[in-house]
């Protein structure tokens, strides 16, 4: 079955302008992410254990906040690439299972602690907070009872996939992004929210508290 050039078309639209909003608006770098070809992934390994999800070409060192390399990016090079925000120096994230994330907003909620931009991502949640090293995520986690494997940390390094995502699967905005005050996106600090995350992600695991 032949793609629809139109669809095609609305769809490199959408991804261009979702890399300038995340770029220009809210300050996170950007970088594409690899794609599908003939169901393998364009990074070239056919054992690439995240096809279509990850950086390549160029590497996620490469990724950026100016609009036109941005442009360049998505109009020229690669139209079908997802759009991946390096973690890390403007924003970072901690995700779990979906199922956890949804309970985990809920009593959140009820916390009336404030919360930043979440993302659905093909079975997991991804709460986007403030920049944090690894010592100091380090630091948090050794004070929980229990940690489980489930939980994962998207600092320096790493990247997240932005809405609409890509070939990996459907990427969206549970709660979108605010602005600051200051300009750029406003996230929360990471430790009051580790402990419910944590929590939560027990819950679903094991089917008990960790406190």
């Amino acid at each position: 079955m032949r793609e629809n050039p139109k669809s095609r078309s609305q769809g490199s639209s959408a991804r261009l302008d979702a890399a300038l909003t995340a770029a220009v608006e809210h300050r996170w770098p950007v970088v594409p992410g690899t794609v599908l070809c003939g169901g393998r992934c364009s990074c070239g390994d056919p054992d690439c254990p995240v096809p279509g999800a990850h950086p390549h070409d160029p590497s996620l060192l490469a990724a950026t906040t100016d609009a036109r390399m941005v442009r360049w990016w998505w109009e020229r090079q690669s139209p079908d690439a997802p759009v991946l925000a390096a973690t890390g120096s403007a924003v970072s994230a901690v995700s779990l299972p979906a199922a956890a994330g949804a309970r985990a907003l809920v009593h959140l909620g009820a916390l009336r602690l404030p919360l930043g931009p979440v993302l659905a991502t093909p079975g997991r949640y991804a709460l986007l907070v403030a920049p944090y090293s690894l010592d100091a995520l380090g630091e948090m986690l050794a004070q929980l009872p229990w940690v489980p494997g489930s939980l994962r940390y998207h600092g320096p390094g790493g990247f997240l996939p932005l809405p609409p995502g890509g070939a990996a699967g459907r990427v969206r905005w549970v709660l979108a992004p605010r602005p600051s005050v200051d300009g750029g996106v406003w996230l929360p600090q990471v430790g009051p929210l580790l402990g419910e995350l944590v929590d939560a992600t027990v819950r679903l695991d094991s089917g008990r508290s960790a406190h």
